[in-house]
């Protein structure tokens, strides 16, 4: 009986085990997707009577790498842009040549600026695609034109199972990297604004007060004028005479007291 009972408590410990291992398994994780959106934030489109506009700006992102196959705003299905293995794809030729008879098209170049509005994984496919926008403002152009594409990242059978954030984001990297330059200036610009603001709110400086006037009166002896204005540059004796100069007046003294100032 005390067997029986040892087995019975030994067999519901390990179930109890499993079932713990197997809730801690399940535990919910962050997805690839909110990963990536949280990496790389999303813009907001609207239209207004100039056509599609992007009302809320997000991460701004810089081409690495030309031959991005992007398409007018009002395009609609447009076709995706293939990255695999190192290279840039561009959508077929004989496609192409059937869809510029319809819609205008352009490559987006190296070091240009855009946009994402939409990031799709597809682990299945073992796929992630971007749906771009330039960015005009950042691109600094003319005539805005708000062209669109799709960048879809294609990566080895199994590779998405298994792969860090980290890694499909190093991959995302050489073709569409970060612009930190717009947070950099933006927070320069805001903290040289607050010390602008300092700056003005601060009062200024009283002035200091102006030194009185030196005062040189007859009668006065040759110490006190000393006192008053210093050394003299020169001293000329004449018997019961004495003349100071000094830089800008001459003072004569009689029997050691001021008697004259020139």
């Amino acid at each position: 009986m005390r067997l029986k009972a040892f087995l019975m408590v030994t067999g519901s410990m390990i179930v109890t085990g499993s079932c713990s291992l197997a809730s801690a398994q399940l535990a919910p994780t962050a997805s690839l997707g909110d990963e990536l959106t949280a990496q790389y934030k999303l813009s907001k489109l609207g239209a207004d009577s100039t056509g599609t506009v992007v009302t809320d700006a997000g991460t701004v992102l810089i081409m690495q790498k030309g031959g991005v196959m992007s398409f007018a705003q009002d395009t609609y299905g447009i076709m995706p842009t293939k990255y695999e293995n190192g290279s840039v794809h561009s959508p077929n030729a004989l496609a192409m040549m059937m869809v510029a008879k319809k819609v205008s098209t352009k490559f987006l170049t190296n070091g240009e600026k855009v946009y994402a509005t939409k990031i799709d994984v597809n682990v299945k496919s073992e796929k992630i695609t971007f749906s771009l926008v330039e960015c005009d403002t950042c691109n600094n152009v003319q005539t805005p034109s708000g062209y669109k594409a799709q960048l879809a990242f294609q990566f080895a059978k199994g590779y998405l199972e298994t792969a860090s954030p980290a890694q499909v984001e190093d991959t995302i990297g050489q073709v569409l990297a970060i612009d930190n330059s717009t947070d950099s200036s933006q927070q320069a610009g805001a903290a040289q604004g607050g010390q602008g603001q300092q700056q003005a709110a601060a009062p200024a400086a009283a002035p200091e007060p102006a030194a009185p006037p030196v005062s040189i009166e007859v009668g006065q002896t040759t110490d006190q004028v000393k006192a008053a204005l210093g050394d003299p540059q020169k001293i000329v004796k004449l018997g019961t005479k004495q003349i100071y100069v000094y830089k800008d007046l001459k003072i004569t003294f009689t029997n050691g007291k001021v008697s004259d100032v020139q």
